[in-house]
């Protein structure tokens, strides 16, 4: 899926690590799961990018967020994911992540087994959408005036 003109633009203030990194994490979202519409948020503290079956966050099964330093690689229901794979970051109720830094020692092995266990989980959770004919967006769902990052 082409990516909305507007996310190089949002990626434009980080480093160039950071840029490229960012978009190494899409394009492996997008290769594991290429029936998956890509919603954009250009935040006040991050770029955050979620993936889902439909154009709701709700239905998000896994997202990346761009900070200054490094990029999160999420999981929406993460809490609800196995725990043989890799171990994810988070304390809140549902969601967890992997703090990114470099994609060479990023686990992609381990972290593609949980994008298709939280898949599997995202269509038991809304099995309407499974059989959708969904034709993959690249959508903008909001743009923050102020932000606390490089802009």
């Amino acid at each position: 899926m082409k990516a909305n003109p507007n996310l190089q633009a949002f990626l434009k203030p980080y480093d160039r690590s950071i840029r490229e990194l960012a978009l190494q994490l899409r394009a492996f979202i997008l290769e594991s799961v290429p029936e998956t519409n890509e919603l954009i948020w250009d935040n006040y503290n991050a770029v955050a990018i979620a993936y889902s079956k439909s154009e709701q966050l709700r239905d998000a099964f896994c997202h990346i967020a761009v900070y200054t330093k490094h990029v999160n690689f999420g999981f929406n229901r993460g809490a609800e994911l196995s725990k043989d794979y890799v171990t994810l970051e988070g304390k809140g109720k549902l969601i967890r992540h992997l703090k990114v830094v470099d994609f060479d020692t990023f686990p992609r092995t381990q972290v593609q087994k949980l994008l298709c266990e939280a898949v599997a989980r995202s269509n038991q959770l809304r099995p309407e959408l499974i059989d959708s004919k969904l034709r993959p967006k690249s959508i903008v769902m909001s743009i923050s005036d102020k932000k606390i990052r490089p802009n």
